[in-house]
């Protein structure tokens, strides 16, 4: 579990294909003295376990799955990847909830900045959109950022970058038209799974069954 709080921006050192997928080889000079082998890392988002531990540098396998769901099979020798190690149960919450979990690649749109403030807008598709709420949160690439505003039938949202999280995360490298990784707030998907269910079966989820339940 994480907080979608990034600690350090490492960089990737080289990527080797394998049969399970890729091995990623990233550098860090701020966590790696508090990597264990076995230990979780998000990375862009995506929660990974430490296979292997260097001086300045460890080692994810990237399995073929994880690939294929998230941005990391696009990543090459040089790129910039948010870090944060999984939370400890003494740690404050600064963020939210966040199980590293990617749910859909993401697609920016528009870069607007105001000063040092950035307004970013992406498009997701329907199927998370439903989860994406105004002033909820979100996650982008291991970033938790709340939704500024939401436009629905476009499957468009939009999140509002403060200075230091620009400066200070991999965000300030992407473009319109970059793919992104988005988690969507994993409190939406259990309401709506517990919706589903009356007297331990199925129940349909519809606009006249939800307001027979005074929704």
């Amino acid at each position: 579990m994480f907080t979608g709080l990034v600690k350090e921006i490492g960089k990737v050192k080289s990527v080797i294909p394998n049969k399970e997928g890729k091995l990623l080889i990233i550098e860090s000079k701020e966590l790696i003295s508090e990597i264990e082998i076995d230990d979780s890392v998000s990375v862009n988002g995506a929660c990974q376990t430490a296979v292997k531990v260097d001086v300045d540098c460890f080692t994810v396998q990237a399995v073929h799955m994880t690939l294929e769901k998230s941005s990391l099979g696009t990543l090459r020798a040089g790129d910039e990847v948010n870090l944060e190690l999984a939370l400890r149960a003494s740690d404050r919450l600064g963020g939210h909830i966040v199980q590293g979990h990617v749910n859909d690649l993401g697609t920016i749109v528009t870069i607007d900045n105001r000063g040092d403030n950035y307004l970013v807008r992406l498009q997701v598709s329907k199927e998370q959109m439903k989860y994406i709420v105004k002033e909820g949160s979100i996650t982008i690439d291991g970033i938790s950022l709340t939704v500024a505003d939401v436009e629905e039938e476009s499957r468009i949202f939009t999140v509002s970058i403060i200075p230091h999280t620009w400066k200070n995360t991999v965000l300030r490298n992407r473009y319109t038209g970059s793919k992104v990784n988005i988690e969507v707030d994993i409190l939406g998907k259990y309401i709506e799974n517990l919706l589903k269910y009356k007297d331990n079966g199925p129940a349909p989820l519809s606009d006249a069954w939800l307001k027979s339940k005074g929704y």
